[in-house]
């Protein structure tokens, strides 16, 4: 690190020890904020982890990048400093400082303003270190210099810009010691040579004493004029389309990069115990939800069949691996050439990062992706089971076709797997959208009655799959949502999905 890196980096953490002056403002404006997981709740501790200015002291516009301890939760915050903020930046506003080494200056969410957010795309450009920060990227990528920034809008966990319609960089905001999967996953892939996933050009991260260093932001190729899978799936059901052969061919594209992954990262086979904790794991949470979701307590036994019937397939072995961890519709995109790409491997943000670092079985996927299905065709109206069964078909189908093993093979463990899932939806939707409770409660009914057709049949030839007939309008719209641990986007009302990340 240079002297003036070092001076700059010193001068951040003594200006930012405890926060100060910056204390009251952020306490105000964090609980506010999409991506914060804290709603709800006042918070206790507000403390800085490490500190360090991009720019310069003195200039302007400042930028400060914080770490800050928050109850025990680490977050990344990027603030610009300013004497007054332009009415183009009015909305970024945290508060003025009222002492301190930032008295009389305008404190603002620094990824709003297009200069400060282009600073970060040149740093990334420049792999070094500044204070704690280390930038890296592929040497082999060409990023070029002026690309214009702009932020995207309706996310919930985490903050982009996109760059020149060229590049969009993820900043994460909850971050903890450990590689992010959203770096390590499609670094491997590509690695491996799996062209399913956009691979990271550039990323930084923090180094922290006595600690793993801490993924903060992954730079990747925008892939400019691709469909969100939901989006395409929803607007296929208003118009009274066939999605099976979408759905075939992202079967096929889950394959592709499980196969991978299983190639290039450590695997295991779950053995009798692991299987059984696996089991109590989900019968605890189905207790858990039961006793808030009075709707679910008639189906109780039924659904614990499930995770019996998982916890008595003892010897059969379960084979984990590394996998995307919260695969839906909404974590796909359609290119423009037809092909389709798996995006956002960070897993659920609100699971321990050494959790979503763990292999687990590939069904876990394919089981959310099946609810994703049935969550398209009940956002319809009239509901539309025909093509929900058929997507669900032809998903497992294309899946087989690359493996050589359908998913349905193995009814105990994707019967286990989706009830899993609905469950957890059953929960969230009783807490933030009561009026859509009736989604997963129907496939509860459906997996608590232990006859569902969709496991364990044997693989439908050409054509024997029943084909949904014309649609007649459409459902709910897709609106935003606020954070909360996701298996899929439906629990959530879905904003516009961004082309990549």
């Amino acid at each position: 690190m240079s002297e003036a890196a070092s001076a700059r980096s010193r001068l951040a953490a003594d200006r930012a020890a405890g926060i100060g002056p910056l204390e009251p403002m952020l306490r105000a404006w964090l609980p506010a904020q999409r991506w914060f997981a804290g709603k709800g709740r006042t918070i206790s501790r507000l403390r800085a982890v490490s500190a360090a200015e991009l720019l310069p002291p003195g200039s302007t516009p400042g930028l400060l990048h914080l770490l800050l301890d928050v109850d025990g939760d680490c977050y990344q915050l990027l603030l610009g400093i300013r004497p007054s903020l332009p009415p183009a930046l009015a909305p970024t506003l945290i508060g003025h400082a009222e002492d301190g080494p930032y008295a009389g200056r305008a404190v603002y969410e620094a990824l709003g303003d297009p200069r400060l957010a282009a600073m970060l795309l040149e740093r990334l450009r420049s792999p070094g270190t500044l204070g704690p920060l280390r930038f890296d990227r592929d040497p082999q990528a060409a990023v070029p210099a002026g690309l214009v920034p702009r932020p995207l809008s309706g996310e919930q966990t985490n903050s982009s810009l996109i760059y020149g319609d060229s590049f969009i960089l993820k900043v994460f905001r909850r971050v903890g010691p450990g590689v992010n999967p959203d770096l390590e996953l499609p670094r491997a892939l590509a690695a491996a040579g799996c062209a399913r996933v956009p691979a990271p050009v550039a990323w930084y991260e923090a180094e922290l004493p006595g600690s793993e260093p801490l993924t903060l932001g992954v730079l990747q190729p925008y892939l400019r004029g691709s469909d969100d899978g939901w989006q395409l799936a929803l607007r296929r059901l208003g118009a009274g389309e066939d999605f099976a052969a979408e759905a075939n061919a992202l079967g096929r594209a889950t394959a592709e990069v499980h196969s991978a992954l299983a190639g290039t990262l450590p695997t295991l086979a779950l053995g009798p115990e692991q299987t059984a904790r696996l089991a109590a794991g989900m019968t605890a949470r189905l207790a858990a939800t039961a006793r808030e979701v009075p709707a679910l307590r008639a189906y109780e036994a039924g659904l614990r069949g499930a995770f019996d019937a998982l916890a008595a397939s003892r010897g059969t072995g379960v084979a984990a691996q590394r996998i995307h961890g919260d695969l839906h519709l909404g974590q796909t995109l359609r290119t423009l050439d037809g092909s389709w790409s798996l995006i956002d491997f960070e897993g659920e943000p609100a699971r321990p990062l050494a959790d979503r670092r763990r292999p687990e079985p590939a069904v876990r996927d394919i089981a959310g992706m099946l609810r994703s299905f049935d969550y398209a065709a009940r956002s319809h109206r009239p509901f539309a089971p025909a093509w929900a069964d058929d997507c669900r078909a032809a998903f497992c189908e294309g899946y087989a076709r690359t493996t050589g093993r359908d998913p349905r093979e193995d009814p105990v463990l994707l019967r286990a797997y989706e009830t899993d899932k609905a469950v957890y939806e059953a929960r969230y939707e009783s807490r933030h959208r009561p009026d859509w409770l009736h989604v997963p409660m129907a496939a509860i009914r459906r997996l608590a009655s232990g006859t569902d057709r969709s496991f364990g049949r044997a693989m439908p030839g050409p054509g024997s799959v029943a084909r949904p007939g014309p649609a007649t309008g459409a459902g709910p719209g897709a609106g935003s949502g606020e954070t909360f641990p996701s298996l899929s986007p439906h629990p959530r009302p879905q904003p516009p999905r961004r082309p990549h990340t």
